[in-house]
């Protein structure tokens, strides 16, 4: 029997966990997850894209589906009618393209921006400035934002992701 790929159900926010003691046994594991800023110091960078799952590639000829289901912290295979679901390895290479996406676009803060969002310009020439964000740009890394330096008029400026942050 061929090794596939499986999702593995985890306790909640024990994926990272999961993922370090499988990778300890040489079981490759996938661990989707998102960098995230927090407001707050001391919590989470890192985020989960599918909270309480990771996704393993193991010969269940070999090892057999009970040895992941004993696993500290882990719920088990995703299984329909008893039998553990082969996750597609395009499926998989999809994901990890767009995480690499959004992680190099700034993080999930950029993709929760909303037109009419407020946010600070931090580098650059209008460092320190408030803005609204107005809308993304076919290059991932680019946004535009709202200005009101005339007074009552905003100028549009082009804006690399990383030189703002929501306020």
């Amino acid at each position: 029997m061929a090794a596939h790929w499986y999702a593995l159900q985890t306790k909640a926010r024990k994926e990272a966990l999961i993922t370090e003691q499988l990778e300890q046994r040489g079981v490759p594991v996938f661990y989707p997850h998102l960098v995230v800023k927090p407001v707050n110091p001391r919590s989470r960078t890192i985020r989960p894209f599918f909270p309480s799952y990771v996704f393993v590639k193991a010969d269940l000829g070999e090892f057999g589906p009970s040895v992941f289901r004993y696993l500290p912290f882990a719920v088990g295979l995703v299984s329909f009618g008893g039998e553990p679901a082969v996750v597609d390895d395009a499926l998989l290479q999809l994901i990890d393209q767009r995480l690499t996406e959004i992680n190099a676009a700034g993080g999930e803060t950029f993709f929760q921006l909303r037109p009419g969002d407020r946010v600070v310009i931090e580098h650059g020439p209008f460092a320190q400035y408030e803005a609204i964000f107005d809308a993304r740009l076919r290059d991932s890394e680019r946004v535009r934002v709202l200005i009101d330096l005339l007074g009552d008029r905003q100028i549009r400026v082009e804006l690399k992701v990383n030189q703002i942050r929501p306020l």
